[in-house]
């Protein structure tokens, strides 16, 4: 579904004339620059452009077309904020600098963040700063959400796959069965005590996926595998509790007398945000005259974006979607369509306070 997206952002966004449009960036990415007159700092402001594998079950106009697939975590608002952000540049270019609108794909799996950064093309529009948002249900609706540091989670999916070997339902001792190991493994998982490393680091794993054999009465499982999810805050934390993981799982399918083979992939890492860019962010809102609110700890979740973060001076902070709203990822989530005007204005109001004043023009 991401090609038709990427197909319809580059016609659309070309009709707000970009200074320079860069397509197929890590893949399936889109990113417009519109320059100012005077030489300045670069800005980069990103959002994401997948959906999700859950099927619309909601009657609203604009719900999905395609079976199986809908935008349950706010990403088409995303985009339709900064197709505003672009409206507003091709109006009112900014004085000095750049700013990039960049439109990336593949933000849920973890791996479009970083193929952007790596994509030789990304090096003609490298930026000084880097920002994005990311609707927030469970915060009133408007309201900015900040934090210096850590602001969302590291995280990775682990996938144990266990061998042994079938037999006949009616002699399972004579195969070797994964399914006891299996149950081993899950309840080791779910009981692990990973609420805290140290008090700054709090981890969480969650088992998402189990299966042992074919579905048959008549034949035991050979193989079988577990999926689970692993979130810390730091990533010190995460590298030792993934050995631990490892060990764990390994020693357990020892003793069943199965062969083992652990993976990891959908890796997220922390999302740091610089202290001068919430400055930066902070100031918009507060000239917005809207409420901020500052979390006491990073949110569970995770956000490729995190990959920007760690190479580049930047934020990703949060845009209240509603108390009540239903959760991210639920397929009764809808994005509030209030939140888009909004989004362009602080994006333009970040853009004034870092390219529009005299003190920033120069790099």
């Amino acid at each position: 579904m991401e090609d038709s997206t990427s197909t319809a952002i580059k016609v659309h966004i070309s009709e707000y004339t970009p200074d320079n449009l860069v397509t197929g960036l890590g893949g399936r990415g889109i990113a417009a620059e519109f320059t100012g007159s005077e030489p300045g700092l670069r800005i980069l402001l990103r959002c994401d452009m997948d959906a999700l594998p859950i099927s619309e079950v909601m009657n609203i106009p604009h719900r999905s077309v395609f079976d199986g697939v809908s935008h349950k975590c706010g990403h088409d608002g995303h985009m339709a904020i900064l197709m505003g952000v672009a409206a507003r540049l091709h109006k009112h270019p900014p004085a000095g600098g750049s700013v990039v609108l960049l439109f990336q794909p593949a933000e849920e799996t973890g791996e479009g963040a970083r193929k952007v950064i790596i994509d030789s093309k990304f090096r003609d529009i490298e930026p000084d700063f880097v920002f994005a948002l990311h609707n927030l249900p469970g915060f009133p609706l408007g309201s900015i959400i900040l934090k210096n540091g850590a602001f969302s989670s590291a995280s990775r999916g682990i996938t144990v796959e266990l061998t042994g070997a079938s037999s006949h339902a009616s002699e399972p001792q004579k195969g070797e069965s994964p399914a006891l190991a299996i149950a081993q493994i899950i309840e080791a998982f779910t009981s692990m005590s990973l609420s805290s490393i140290s008090m700054d680091d709090a981890a969480m794993l969650t088992v998402t996926h189990v299966r042992a054999g074919e579905k048959a009465f008549g034949t035991t499982p050979g193989e079988g595998c577990v999926l689970a999810a692993l979130r810390t805050r730091g990533s010190e934390a995460m590298n030792i509790i993934s050995r631990r993981i490892e060990k764990m799982a390994e020693t357990i399918a020892e003793t069943n007398n199965l062969k083992c083979r652990i993976s990891w992939t959908d890796e997220f890492p922390v999302t740091e945000n610089s202290g001068k860019a919430v400055d930066i962010i902070r100031s918009a809102a507060v000239n917005l005259g809207l409420r901020t609110v500052q979390p006491d700890a990073p949110f569970p979740w995770s956000e490729d974006f995190g990959h920007f973060t760690n190479k580049y001076p930047g934020a990703l902070f949060g845009i209240g979607a509603g108390v009540n709203t239903p959760a991210l990822h639920s397929p009764e989530y809808d994005f509030p369509d209030e939140l888009i005007s909004l989004g362009v204005d602080i994006f333009i109001e970040i853009i004034n306070e870092l390219l529009n004043c005299s003190d920033h023009i120069m790099k």
